[in-house]
């Protein structure tokens, strides 16, 4: 049984990368300290969504860091 991908999120790409906000973050969180990519389908996303409104777990701190993705010309 196949999933889609819902999220889909590379730390190199964050602005809060190394930062306090990334200790306390649901990539980290989930993939513990060696965080870089988290992939999650359209249910992990679901469950999570849960967890985080609980309080069981962290939320998402990512911010994408627009000038280290956009290209010059």
């Amino acid at each position: 049984m196949a999933h889609d991908i819902e999220l889909s999120i590379s730390c190199s790409d964050c602005v809060r990368r190394n930062t306090p906000d990334c200790a306390d973050c649901l990539v980290t969180f989930v993939l513990g300290g060696e965080s870089e990519h988290l992939e999650m389908t359209t249910r992990d996303v679901d469950v999570v969504e849960l967890f985080t409104s609980q309080g069981m777990m962290p939320h998402l701190r990512f911010q994408r860091d627009h000038a280290a993705t956009s290209t010059s010309d």
